[in-house]
Formats: C-alpha cells, sequence, structure tokens
C-alpha cells in the first residue's frame, strides 16, 4: 500500500474529489473530520486549546465554536501557528492509527485528505503522490463568498491566510482542474484513480512492510532463545 496526498484551498473544490474518490471505493482519511474528533471535549488538544483561547471561544455545550476559533486564527498568524502546534501532533497519530487498518485490509493506496499538506510539510516525506484541486483565483473567492456568506474583504481574508494555489500546484505530482463543471472533474478523477490503481508501487511497499517484520520476528525469536529458560 502506498499513500497519497490530497489537498487544495478554500473553496477550490477538494471535498468533491475527495467524495469522487471515495465513490470509486478508495478508502479516505479526511484530516478535518479527524481534526473534529481529536479536539472533542476533555481531550488533550480540547484542554489545551481552551487553556491557550479562552472559554470564549465554547458553545454552551462545551464544544469548541469553530467558527468563533476560525475568525481568531485567520485573524492571527501567531494564533493560528498556536493552534496548529496543538492539533497537528494529535491528527497525525490518529491518521497513522487508520492508515495502519487500511493496510492490513490490503488496500493498494490511501488517501490521505489533508487541507495544510504543503504548509506543515510533516507528512509530504511520506506520500508517494500528491494531488492538488485547482481552480481560479475568481472563481475560488465567488465559491466561498456564496458557500460561507462572506463579504469579499472576508473572503479575501481568509484566501491570503493559506499558501497560494498557484504556488501549491507547482509542488504537486498530479492536479485536478476544477474550475469547470463537474463532469469535467469527474473524468480527471477517474483517469487519476486508474493511473494509481495500475500503479505497482503497492507491490514494493507492501514487500518492504513484509522483509521488515519477518525481520523483526527473526531478532525477537533469536532474542528469546538466547534468554536463559
Amino acid at each position: 500500500m502506498f499513500l497519497v496526498g490530497l489537498t487544495g484551498g478554500i473553496a477550490s473544490g477538494k471535498s468533491t474529489v475527495s467524495s469522487l474518490l471515495r465513490e470509486l471505493g478508495c478508502p479516505i482519511i479526511d484530516a478535518d473530520v479527524v481534526a473534529r474528533k481529536v479536539v472533542e471535549p476533555h481531550s488533550p488538544a480540547y484542554c489545551r486549546i481552551v487553556k491557550h483561547f479562552g472559554p470564549e471561544i465554547l458553545l454552551e455545550n462545551g464544544e469548541i465554536d469553530r467558527q468563533k476559533l476560525g475568525e481568531l486564527i485567520f485573524a492571527s498568524e501567531d494564533k493560528r501557528r498556536l493552534l496548529n502546534s496543538i492539533t497537528h501532533p494529535e491528527i497525525h497519530k490518529a491518521m497513522l492509527k487508520q492508515i495502519v487498518v487500511f493496510f492490513l485490509r490490503g488496500y493498494r493506496y490511501v488517501v490521505l485528505d489533508v487541507p495544510l499538506l504543503f504548509e506543515t510539510r510533516r507528512l509530504t516525506r511520506f506520500l508517494n503522490h500528491t494531488v492538488v484541486v485547482y481552480c481560479d483565483p475568481a472563481t475560488q473567492l465567488s465559491r466561498l463568498m456564496n458557500r460561507d456568506g462572506l463579504t469579499q474583504e472576508q473572503a479575501e481574508q481568509r484566501v491570503a491566510a493559506q499558501m497560494p494555489l498557484n504556488e501549491k500546484r507547482g509542488l504537486a505530482s498530479h492536479v485536478v482542474e476544477n474550475s469547470g463543471s463537474r463532469e469535467d472533474t469527474q473524468r480527471q478523477v477517474l483517469r487519476l484513480h486508474t493511473k494509481l490503481e495500475d500503479s505497482m508501487e503497492f507491490l514494493l511497499a507492501r514487500a518492504i512492510a513484509i522483509a521488515t517484520a519477518a525481520g523483526l520476528g527473526g531478532l525477537l525469536l533469536y532474542a528469546a532463545k538466547l534468554l536463559p529458560s
């Protein structure tokens, strides 16, 4: 099994591509879903966030108000870095557990849906392929304003808080152009999936894993024989 990183920009259509891949039977590990779980009330990340950002970012039921927290971090780079330093290690640990499960089930590849894939770079060294979902700036801004009910100024602020899509596109091994129709995007995703499915990279990855496991097993057996009975 090998790993494929999927990313994009806010309102670029990454969720659409992720859904299309899931419909094709691809296992998806969504960092946003994992992120919600690791900040559930009384979790280690939750306690640290409340400590640093204050109880005013909580809803009445004790959960974190994602919209209020989002407004804080998009307005301050220091606060955004602080939040990332709290949540990202917990997110990566939880994702690793899911990767192991999919590996044991025998999948050829797993997609890691990570919005800040290139910003943090903590996962890129483990990925065989990276995919960026791209759309032109005008389309991105329009989608964001319509989706979240933002003013143009608010939308521009949120887009500016992220790495530009053009820069991400230059770092990716594959690009899905999502400025057009859903049908066009669907055709691109199908071609990408076929290419990844036909890749033999999973055989090498599995052979290495099996060899490693066998080597560790042999080492443990050898050590056990050396121990006095």
